[in-house]
């Protein structure tokens, strides 16, 4: 397994590598187009994730995008980008169109900016969900689980609607407020996450808000931000109506912090998730629970191109059931290490040159609460607690 491992990684660095580094701009700048690809391998000692993974090697870890913008005028931007994302049984790479929007700075002045976008939008939760699929913005292959989930991704990457915005810049720094409104996107994975794999119906997002405050010191030593999401989904049942047309509710507070020194990072966040599942009758009574996540981060640049990470990142279903012990004695066939994650990450990131990068990742982890449930079908009877992941992933941008 190794061998193949370090016989496909060595073919795919010499195809990037030899790829050339190419970027289109016109009319002085005005139009720009970018781009990027990626490829990961994931193999686990148990349970699976992103693939087929246990004691086997995915390849279905795929991301390739190109994005265009064009300045209209100095104060009127339009951007768009489309993706094909591949992530294991969650997600099948089909193209779709990520981001596309009409940006309007309707004031702008030495004191900041403040405006508006249109259109599809990426939604601004924490420090990096705005920009979590181009690898070379986010510190590790996978970023922290218990803030930003891969079985949910589609639902928290991007909503349709308007984004008004506004910075104000002073010697102290620079204060920045968003609030988002609009409806995200949504897929069968993140339906099967709120209710298994056994669901007929669908989940059809409701109007949401988001709101974010961040400030950044005036030389980016110091970050931090608050994120607020109100998120419901309305439950459209299936011909047999196998539940009542309910709703999901979730409600998670963000709290995020980073410290940029000059070779190294400490980035943390915190999450506080309140939900609720209502009205889908007798077989799904009423529930609520807040759940709770945090992660703590370092990296350090060893070299000008080798820099290295570690991470301890935890999520709990319920912030007053942390062990599920109390879920695990409600109900036969319940088992308490479903309802924690508890992740131990150690990565490294080489730069090969600007445009080529590559990463490693081995993750220790006790408990099932993140896994993608497409990516286990056979459900929570042939779930592992403890199991170990690692990653390969290659990347190049234009």
């Amino acid at each position: 397994m190794m061998r193949l491992l370090i016989a496909y990684l060595g073919l795919l660095f010499s195809t990037i590598c030899s790829a050339p580094a190419w970027a289109l701009d016109f009319n002085d700048g005005a139009i720009q187009i970018h781009g990027f690809m990626s490829q990961g391998m994931v193999n686990t000692s148990g349970n699976n994730f992103l693939g087929k993974t246990n004691d086997s090697i995915s390849y279905d870890f795929r991301e390739i995008a190109v994005n265009a913008s064009y300045r209209a005028l100095p104060q009127l931007l339009f951007a768009g980008q489309v993706i094909s994302h591949t992530a294991g049984e969650s997600d099948n790479g089909d193209p779709n169109i990520d981001y596309a929007f009409m940006d309007w700075t309707a004031l702008s002045g030495e004191w900041g900016r403040a405006g508006v976008r249109l259109g599809r939008l990426k939604n601004a939760y924490g420090l990096y969900n705005s920009t979590r699929d181009v690898t070379f913005t986010r510190p590790s292959i996978l970023l922290p689980q218990s803030i930003y989930f891969e079985r949910t991704r589609k639902l928290s990457v991007s909503s349709d609607g308007i984004n008004l915005y506004a910075d104000y810049i002073n010697d102290w720094g620079t204060l920045s407020a968003e609030v988002a409104l609009g409806y995200p996107l949504n897929d069968k994975a993140s339906d099967v996450a709120l209710l298994g794999n056994n669901i007929r119906g669908s989940f059809e997002p409701a109007f949401t808000q988001l709101y974010q405050v961040k400030y950044e010191s005036p030389t980016g030593r110091y970050v931090f931000a608050t994120t607020v999401v109100n998120l419901k989904e309305d439950y459209k049942p299936a011909a047999d109506r196998d539940l009542n047309a309910g709703s999901f509710y979730f409600a998670p507070v963000i709290l995020s912090a980073q410290y940029n020194a000059e070779n190294w990072t400490l980035t943390g966040e915190y999450a506080f998730r309140p939900s609720s599942l209502k009205g889908f009758g007798p077989f799904l009574p009423d529930t609520s629970k807040d759940g709770e996540s945090y992660y703590l981060q370092g990296t350090y640049r060893v070299l000008p191109k080798l820099e290295m990470l570690v991470r301890y990142d935890a999520e709990f279903n319920d912030r007053n059931d942390r062990n599920g012990n109390a879920y695990a004695a409600a109900k036969k066939g319940n088992l308490n290490f479903t309802q924690y994650t508890k992740d131990w990450t150690l990565g490294l990131r080489y730069d090969v040159t600007p445009a080529v990068m590559l990463r490693a990742e081995y993750h220790n982890i006790e408990g099932t609460a993140i896994l993608p449930t497409l990516d286990n079908p056979l459900g929570i009877s042939s779930y592992d607690k403890n199991w170990d992941m690692w990653l390969l992933l290659a990347s190049y941008r234009f």
